[in-house]
């Protein structure tokens, strides 16, 4: 990889302690792609991280663990360990029931944060970082993540004269993810604005954006499908029509934003649905139709309610399934009496909308997964070249990158900074080009590139062929400068979209 080679190239000709911070961006280069899951206190990021991982291993409840940073990242054994701001290492098991355990056992003032291994396909090719909530009363849980995601302005710490460790400056320049899946419940707030423009990890240390960000509407069975117009009375119709203008008041800072029911995917991905679950919804659909509509007004209705059912198994499924969870299975079983709870269980994860959240982590992320690890890289570097203090180490470092840039193999790390500097509005495009350049930067599909999804071929290839030569004329007449560059950038993105399809 381009990017690599500089590190190594330019390693012998910097100083130590920037030596030191190449190397830890090299290991960041060969490791999987690390997502910050973050949102406000109390949004159910802790539920989607189990959910996304398939295991429940993240603290879902207010406890010391919730209030540190959580990496979860791929390892032959599982294990925990704590991690101390002073560099030590503590190694615990997980608790009996899977998770981390809810009290540490040691002055949480003390921790930086914990890294938990787990022997997981998923995380083979994604680390997931479960993050505490902003809006917390807590300021250091809130002070915590907004370094990872970049917001905190971090102290230049003496130089240690022969040292060759990285300083606090150059360590938190490497160590913030390169994704954030950002969760939102029914209104977005002016912090969580402010979050996702702290999210500086990618190209080039600037905001958050559509190649390196996507949100979701967790919790999408709480809203309230009369307070949205045109939802007709249907729950999941009301969260997508609000996702929808959610996603028009984030944007440009994320793809797209997704409703996603975090509980109910968590359960029936991590285990927590089991058949005695399966079996007592059957009890309940057995149940006259106006009794179970009865209970099922509120949870306190529902557990109260005497019927054959336990009080205490409807409660276990109000934790695992909520109210909109349990109609839905019940729902199913009545068109399917013979459901198995193997396919009960799925149809509930169908339920939850966690694939299309998945498919678009996979989308957005996976597909460039190299890329935006690239620019996080180039980032570092840069930032790590500046924290030095030395301004011919600077100087080398910038020339370095920019011959990097000039490369036609850079091509993709290009577009992704020319994405960048559009939805930043670092670039002032007219609204009909901003949309297009993040159309064609924030996509992985040519279709959806093109905009022209399902499109025949040769459709696409002449689609293609006539943006390249729009944007090569726009560049070389009527662009400013900074307009020309992206424009260039664009025409080389369509020039190459056609060859692809055209050779394909």
């Amino acid at each position: 990889m381009s990017v690599a080679n500089l590190c190594h190239r330019l390693q012998s000709q910097v100083s130590a302690r920037t030596a030191a911070g190449f190397a830890e961006v090299l290991r960041r280069l060969g490791a999987p792609l690390q997502v910050a899951v973050a949102g406000r206190i109390k949004s159910g990021k802790s539920t989607l991280v189990n959910a996304l991982i398939g295991r429940r291993v993240a603290p879902t409840d207010i406890g010391e663990c919730t209030r540190l940073v959580t990496r979860f990242q791929y390892g032959t054994v599982d294990r925990v360990e704590i991690v101390f701001t002073d560099g030590r290492k503590q190694v615990l098991p997980f608790a009996s029931d899977g998770m981390i355990p809810a009290e540490l056992g040691v002055d949480i003032t003390t921790v930086s944060h914990i890294e938990a291994y787990l022997t997981n396909a998923v995380l083979q090719g994604m680390t997931v970082i479960d993050t505490p909530g902003l809006g917390s009363l807590d300021a250091a849980s809130v002070s915590r993540t907004e370094q990872l995601l970049g917001a905190a302005k971090h102290r230049k710490e003496e130089d240690d004269e022969g040292s060759d460790e990285m300083d606090d400056t150059s360590r938190s320049a490497v160590a913030g993810a390169e994704a954030v899946l950002y969760v939102v419940t029914q209104g977005v707030r002016a912090d969580d604005q402010q979050a996702l423009a702290a999210f500086t990890a990618a190209t080039a240390s600037r905001e958050a954006g559509p190649v390196n960000a996507i949100a979701v509407l967790n919790k999408a069975d709480t809203i309230a499908p009369e307070s949205v117009e045109g939802a007709d009375g249907d729950v999941w119709k009301a969260a997508t029509i609000l996702s929808e203008k959610q996603a028009s008041t984030l944007k440009p800072r994320v793809a797209d934003v997704l409703p996603v029911i975090g509980l109910i995917a968590e359960s029936a991905e991590s285990g927590g649905f089991t058949s005695g679950d399966a079996e007592a919804l059957r009890q309940l659909a057995d149940l006259d139709d106006d009794v179970l509509q009865t209970m099922l007004i509120s949870a306190d209705i529902f557990t109260s309610w005497e019927c054959d059912v336990p009080s205490g198994t409807r409660l276990r499924l109000l934790e695992k399934l909520d109210l909109f969870g349990i109609s839905h299975a019940v729902e199913a079983i009545r068109k399917e009496p013979e459901l198995t709870a193997g396919s009960l269980r799925r149809s509930l994860l169908d339920a939850s909308g966690l694939e299309a959240v998945r498919q678009r982590l996979s989308i957005v992320f996976a597909a460039r997964a190299d890329g935006i690890k690239a620019a996080a890289a180039l980032a570092s570097v840069t930032a790590l070249a500046h924290a030095s203090g030395d301004p011919a180490e600077r100087q080398r470092v910038h020339d370095a990158i920019e011959v990097l840039l000039a490369k036609p193999e850079a091509h993709q790390l290009r577009l992704l900074e020319a994405l960048t500097l559009v939805a930043s509005g670092a670039v002032d495009m007219p609204e009909d080009l901003s949309e297009e350049v993040l159309r064609v930067g924030s996509n992985a599909d040519i279709g959806a590139q093109l905009g022209k999804p399902g499109a025949p071929r040769p459709e696409l290839a002449a689609h293609a062929l006539e943006r390249a030569g729009w944007w090569r004329s726009f560049a070389s007449f009527g662009a400013t400068p900074a307009q020309s560059r992206v424009a260039h950038v664009v025409h080389r993105a369509y020039f190459l979209i056609w060859q692809q399809v055209r050779e394909a």
